[in-house]
């Protein structure tokens, strides 16, 4: 089976993780050691959140300013439009920003939001 790990700089461990359990992320670690943590989004897809100075040491170049510039976008996709949408609304309610409202093209309903260090995430769903 092939595993994704999507691997992110964050300021404070935390905080993103708090962040990240309000979207209902998990982690078996219950309390944080080190510069890294590990959330389960799914059971093929991994979270792995690094202190930002841990991040520039595993890439030998310094970190994207999100504020100015965007080099990935995650997405992830949802069971429903109303998934979709109260996915985002968690994010904002636990300290993202919101992109706005959803979008359709086709069968794609998404809609997007910034986590708490300004990476850009969209949640999607293609109906019929």
């Amino acid at each position: 089976m092939t595993m994704t790990f999507i691997n992110l700089p964050v300021r404070d461990l935390t905080t993103a993780a708090e962040f990240y359990r309000a979207l209902g992320f998990t982690s078996e670690q219950a309390e944080l050691d080190g510069d890294s943590l590990a959330l389960t989004i799914s059971d093929s897809t991994r979270l792995m959140l690094h202190l930002r100075s841990a991040f520039e040491e595993y890439t030998g170049v310094a970190v994207t300013d999100t504020e100015s510039n965007r080099e990935v976008i995650v997405g992830l996709t949802a069971e429903s439009r109303e998934q979709v949408d109260e996915l985002v609304d968690r994010a904002a309610v636990a300290g993202g920003e919101s992109l706005g409202p959803g979008t359709t093209n086709g069968r794609l309903y998404m809609r997007g939001f910034r986590d708490l260090d300004g990476h850009q995430w969209s949640f999607l769903h293609m109906h019929g």
